[in-house]
């Protein structure tokens, strides 16, 4: 398969929302006007980078790699993948483990001394491709999340 990683642009707002339609489909998506702000800010941020696999002109592929300051670890950054999404007809091709490994690449580039990726999946397949792309299990992960304003 003969795709391009590059980080994204500001015209690849429109297939990036249709690829997060497939990775959370329980969330509401933006509105157009209140996304092109957001994505406006994501795509000036010096701490983000969106990341997008092309395949005949088509974004097909995503994931943000946030890279954080830090004053432990010699001062080194440390990294987080988040919102990792491949086009469901080319899931299993090879393509969404190049995106993760592209971040992991730019993040070793960044001087981090590691990366970091959480997941609420549950499936072995899931599980099992992250391993493949280099994570290991290992650390407990706790979150928080704001309550659901009535």
């Amino acid at each position: 398969m003969s795709a391009s990683i590059r980080k994204a642009a500001t015209g690849d707002l429109p297939a990036i929302l249709d690829l997060y339609a497939q990775l959370n489909a329980e969330d509401l998506l933006p509105e157009a006007e209140a996304a092109a702000v957001i994505w406006a800010r994501m795509l000036s941020s010096e701490m983000m980078s969106v990341l997008v696999a092309e395949l005949d002109g088509q974004v097909v592929a995503t994931c943000v790699l946030v890279v954080a300051p830090n004053l432990t670890r010699n001062m080194q950054p440390f990294a987080l993948v988040e919102n990792v999404v491949t086009e469901r007809a080319l899931r299993g091709s090879g393509l969404g483990k190049r995106m993760v490994q592209a971040a992991i690449e730019q993040a070793w580039a960044e001087g981090c001394y590691k990366v970091m990726l959480l997941t609420g999946r549950k499936d072995e397949a899931v599980l099992g491709f992250y391993e493949a792309c280099g994570f290991k299990r290992g650390k407990t992960a706790f979150e928080v999340r704001r309550p659901a304003s009535n």
